[in-house]
């Protein structure tokens, strides 16, 4: 039976996770760190040969795209941006401390959505929704290799609905530039909507 391989990349570093503010629908580009740290993660480890590269359209995420993958046109999907964080946007916790929603937020109540922004399951509903869809396609289409490069939340939300083991979406964080190798049977995705995570990368190079 055909393999299909996913790699879900979490982009480069911004400015702003340096400085602790909440980012999500923002669109910001990469820090000159952020640069810095993908190429070095390029030169000195082993990104997988992917057929095809699907991209959040921020521009943190084409700009991570263009960096590990310069030979590939990445297609954008909407579906793969990160949360809108709302009223929470551009803030520190520090900020929002006396946030009653805030508060309710970080403890995990269902019901405390940020003004403007967007409810834990809208979010996770909305990512689902755009992951089966891509999974489907690459399916269909018989790629072998995708990457998917897209934003940490993102990446939390498919593994705690689609990955094996399942894990709480907590327990799926991942470092900029680094993400989960997703082997797709597509016995197992067609009846259950499972993918095994099969491992992390990027691998280290090999003197």
């Amino acid at each position: 039976m055909k393999a299909y391989n996913i790699y879900l990349i979490r982009h480069g570093m911004i400015k702003e996770n340096a400085q602790g503010k909440y980012i999500g629908h923002t669109d910001v580009d990469l820090s000159d760190e952020g640069r810095a740290e993908l190429e070095e993660l390029s030169e000195k480890s082993v990104y997988p040969w992917v057929d095809a590269v699907i991209s959040s359209p921020l521009k943190r995420c084409l700009q991570t795209a263009q960096i590990l993958y310069p030979a590939k046109e990445a297609l954008t999907i909407d579906g793969l941006s990160e949360c809108n964080f709302g009223e929470f946007e551009g803030k520190t916790a520090e900020e929002l401390k006396d946030n009653d929603t805030f508060v309710r937020w970080l403890a995990g109540d269902p019901d405390a959505v940020p003004e403007f922004g967007e409810s834990s399951d809208r979010f996770s509903a909305r990512v689902c929704l755009a992951f089966e869809k891509i999974v489907d396609g690459i399916l269909r289409a018989g790629t072998e290799n995708t990457a998917i490069i897209t934003h940490g939340g993102v990446i939390m939300a498919i593994l705690e609905a689609y990955g094996i083991p399942e894990l709480a979406a907590n327990k799926w964080r991942c470092d900029s530039g680094c993400g989960y190798v997703l082997r797709v049977d597509a016995r197992m995705w067609m009846t259950d909507r499972k993918i095994e995570v099969f491992s992390t990368f990027p691998y280290e190079r090999e003197e």
